[in-house]
Formats: structure tokens, sequence, C-alpha cells
């Protein structure tokens, strides 16, 4: 199935009206992701009734005028005689990629419980460092026809946007398309006035490549799991505790992955374990950063404990450590993280050298399903082969709503093996 995406045409999209917006500098957290790949993420809907000729014209009207909400998108990276690196948004434009994949259906690509291979051809850009948006469009969008259905798949510069701007273009690029007004309170803040914009700059490493092997062997998997065993995770936890802090739904999942994870891998008891989970700061800050803020406003929260005891000790005690680190997370240690980064500026590193790690991102608070361009909600959400690892997970709500969850999981073939016939945490999975 390799070789079934086909690629019909390709056009630049500029914004509908032009930008009055200046350069705007990268914050310290969009520097962070200068050597991550593009964000890659989409949503697969049923076949709309418009004939290709309407549609493809429709959707690229639609994202002209999305773009004129946020130019950045439409922009390239610039580096400035200063050394530091601005989006300038001169509405150079972004890819649109019609392609075909005729011979596949929408259950070849739900119904295996692997992750299809050929959502990595659903997306421009496949493996490019986000610091190529200085020559190349810091986004692209891929229209993918398929026998039954069709995949909307778009790829972002990191270093432009998080995940959370990056759903509130998705699910606006979705308004426009279904002829729905824009509510104000969606308009993106391109303020840059917060602590995350430093004054230090970086020094770039001089080979630009992601800091892990992005050839390495892995399994992909969608592990689902229903509203009703989230709750009885929930209730497992914080059953006999003191404590007035109640262990969140989201922690408790988390624990749980942390601790069937850590014995899959059959890692040495004294083997130090890190539970990394990125987390939003815009409202952890003071002042708080407003909801809609442009860029990226994410830091990575780290718990350590030993292999011996998340694997053996009670999940509770595993929870409660992932609790406290979250709870201390304020707005000192957001301060913290920038001033650690100012004495050593440098790029984020994603990846699991020890073979001990387990990162966490995205989040089942995004509004992933929140989207109709005019045939109706996703069936599915999916990403592409950006940024994906032994050990990375990727948070996504289920389609279901009301606090079900679909982790994305990746992991080394040995170690997914273990973990499908690991009783507890199948216990908690929905369906095959």
């Amino acid at each position: 199935m390799a070789s079934a995406v086909s690629v019909i045409s390709k056009c630049s999209v500029v914004p509908h009206q032009k930008s009055t917006l200046g350069d705007l500098k990268l914050s310290m957290s969009d520097l962070n992701m200068l050597c991550s790949h593009y964000i890659q993420k989409g949503c697969l809907f049923t076949a709309p009734q418009l004939p290709t000729h309407t549609l493809i014209p429709h959707l690229i009207h639609a994202l002209s005028k999305t773009l004129s909400l946020f130019p950045p998108f439409a922009g390239r990276l610039v580096t400035h005689a200063d050394a530091h690196v601005y989006v300038a948004c001169n509405d150079a434009g972004v890819d649109f990629i019609h392609a075909s994949a005729a011979d596949v259906s929408v259950s070849d690509l739900l119904s295996p419980p692997d992750v299809n291979p050929i959502f990595q051809k659903l997306f421009p850009f496949h493996h490019t460092i986000s610091y190529a948006a200085h020559s190349s469009p810091i986004m692209a969008v891929q229209l993918t026809q398929l026998a039954d259905g069709l995949f909307i798949g778009c790829a972002v510069c990191h270093a432009v946007t998080d995940g959370a701007s990056f759903w509130n273009f998705y699910n606006t690029f979705a308004k426009i398309s279904r002829g729905a007004a824009t509510s104000p309170s969606s308009l993106p803040d391109f303020r840059r006035d917060s602590i995350l914009s430093s004054k230090v700059l970086l020094q770039l490493p001089k080979d630009m490549k992601v800091s892990f092997n992005a050839e390495e062997p892995i399994r992909e998997r969608i592990f689902s799991f229903k509203r009703e065993s989230i709750q009885q995770l929930k209730a497992r936890v914080n059953s006999g505790r003191n404590e007035t802090v109640e262990i969140s739904s989201f922690q408790s999942l988390c624990a749980l992955v942390w601790r069937c994870v850590t014995r899959a891998r059959n890692l040495e008891g004294t083997k130090t374990t890190t539970f990394r989970m990125a987390v939003n700061v815009r409202q952890r800050m003071e002042p708080k950063l407003g909801e809609n803020y442009f860029g990226n406003a994410i830091q990575s929260i780290a718990t350590y404990a030993s292999a011996g005891d998340v694997a053996s000790r009670d999940l509770r005690w595993s929870a409660e450590l992932l609790n406290k680190s979250v709870r201390a997370y304020d707005s000192a240690m957001v301060r913290r993280a920038v001033e650690d980064w100012e004495r050593q500026p440098k790029v984020f590193a994603l990846g699991n050298k020890d073979g001990a790690t387990v990162q966490m991102g995205s989040s089942p608070r995004f509004p992933m399903y929140d989207n109709d361009f005019g045939w109706g909600r996703p069936l599915a959400v999916r990403s592409g082969g950006a940024n994906k690892f032994d050990g990375k997970m990727s948070a996504f709500p289920g389609r279901s709503g009301g606090g079900a969850v679909d982790l994305e999981m990746i992991l080394a073939p040995d170690t997914m093996a273990r973990l499908e016939t690991d009783p507890e945490f199948m216990f908690y999975v929905c369906g095959p």
C-alpha cells in the first residue's frame, strides 16, 4: 500500500487579505522546536456529496480566508542580522496538495490494530525539520480522496505553533468551509510581551536534525479507553487517600501507562524511569497568557522514579508522583524553566536515549472533533510519521466525547507485544 497515494495537483495558497502583521519574533518555547519535525495532524471524514471539481476550489478558498486570520502560517522563517529568528508574515503562501488513494477505504485505515503506515503518505513534509521553514512553506495541507472518504492532513512548522494554536486553526478552517461565522473568541493572539519572549540568542547546532533515530523499528497502535474505564481507574487510584486534592482522570491513565510500559520493557529495578508530560503553560503563568496566544506555550514536566517502584508498587503511588509534579508546576516553575533555558539555550531534545522514558504529548482536551467542513464530524484523528520514537505517546479525545481518550502509543516491537498481553493494561482498554 506504500505506493497507493498519488498526487493529482499542487498549488500555493495565499491569504485572502494581505497581512498587516510585522515580523513575529520566535519565543524561547518556539526556538525549542526548531530541530523537531513539522507537526502532522489530520482528520478522516466520510466522502462529501460535492464533486471534485467543486470541492477543491471550495477548500482552497476557505483556506485562503482562514490564512487571513492566521497570517504567520502563510509566511516563512527568517533569521535577522541580530541572529534572532522571526516569522515573516509575508504572504508567501502555503502548499495545497490534492491526492488520491482510490484503492484505500475508511475500513482499511481504521480496522487493523496497528496504525496503517499509509497514514504517513497522507501528510506533506514527511520527517521535515522545522528549521526548514526558512526556505519551505510553514504549512502545507493535503486533501486525499479515498474509495469512500477523504482525509485532510496538515503539516506545520513546530517552531511556529503548538497543538492548541494548531487546532484553533484547523477548526476555524472547517468553520469557514461550512459557511459558519468565525467567533472573535477564537481569533489568535499574536502578542509577544510575555516572559517566553527572551532576548537571549540561541546558538543553533551545526547539524540540524532530530535528536533521535527516526528510522528505528517501532510499532504504533491506538488504544481506546471509554469514559467508564477511566472513571474506574480514577476511583482505584483515589480510594483510601487522605489527600484533599483528587488525582485527575488523565493522571490516573498516565500512571497506568507508565507502570505497564515500564513492566513491558523488562528494565532493571534500579534503573531510573522518566515520565515526561507536555503541559500548556498559558494559564499557569502570571500574568496569564490568553487561551488563544499564538505560538508554542508548552513546557515539559518530568517525573522520575526507579523502574522497580513504578512496576511493583501500588498504582496509586505512581499516580501521586505525577499529580504532585503537575500541581507543583506553577508560575514560578514556568519562570524557572525560562531562566534555565536562558542560562543554557538549546533546542529541546525529543527521544528516549536511556530506553526508560515515556513522553506524553498532545492533549485529550484539544477540540479535535469539533470540526465539520460541511459534510459531518471526523470519523477519526490521526498523525503522520513526525517525532515518533519508542516511548512517544499522544493523547487524543475519544470520538464519543464525554471523557473517552484515545492513546497513540509508539513502542519498540517487543515492548508492544508484551504490553498487549498485560492483563492489567488490557483490562481498561476498549475493544480489540
